[in-house]
């Protein structure tokens, strides 16, 4: 089949660093570090430790927090942390209103697949309103089991009902763009607004 000829359906997109800011990078845990003055080396070595099973659906965030921050007694609470974490996640409007827009033009089943732990998928969800215009959420701490688990890819095209060929994926890791290509799904790599929007267009995605 010529992939170039069929027509998009459907859209897988990833959520941290394509529509809205990371949930919980590099970057934020060591601005957590330095705000409340915590040992960055070893909160980032407790999180690589375990971050896999939180993100899994296998722990709460604050089983989570008590592994990599509060394994001694701080003059801080987990909710102070969670606060702070919750409210660094800012949007992209302008990917926002593109990925809207080609689904209210296309009729595009969107589908979010991302890899995230069960508090913050929520609240950013429920704060930004994701549900209001993403069909589906194959979260990693829904499914259990994490990008780029092919399984991950098998799963949302089960619950989308969509073919690979009608698919196109959306996400700023070239490695899950990749695994998702071995089972047909074409994909684009979120650099930027602009070549996406570039990208987009080659697919046949514009307005």
């Amino acid at each position: 089949m010529n992939n170039k000829k069929t027509a998009i359906r459907t859209l897988f997109l990833d959520i941290g660093n394509v529509i809205l800011t990371n949930g919980w990078d590099r970057e934020l845990r060591r601005n957590t570090a330095d705000l409340f003055h915590v040992d960055y080396a070893a909160l980032d070595e407790r999180h690589h430790l375990t971050y896999d099973t939180y993100e899994s659906g296998k722990l709460s965030f604050d089983e989570y927090l008590d592994r990599v921050i509060f394994f001694k007694p701080r003059d801080f609470s987990k909710q102070d942390i969670k606060e702070f974490i919750f409210s660094q996640t800012q949007e992209f409007p302008e990917m926002i209103a593109l990925l809207r827009g080609l689904k209210e033009h296309y009729g595009l089943h969107l589908v979010a697949v991302s890899n995230e732990g069960r508090e913050l998928m929520e609240y950013r969800i429920q704060h930004f309103e994701l549900a209001s215009w993403i069909d589906t959420f194959i979260g990693s701490c829904y499914v259990h089991f994490r990008k780029p688990d092919l399984d991950m890819y098998r799963l949302a095209l089960d619950v989308a009902q969509s073919p690979p060929y009608e698919v196109l994926y959306l996400d700023d890791r070239a490695m899950f763009v990749e695994v998702a290509g071995t089972l047909g799904i074409r994909g684009v790599i979120h650099h930027g607004y602009p070549s996406t929007l570039a990208a987009l267009a080659e697919q046949s995605l514009s307005i």
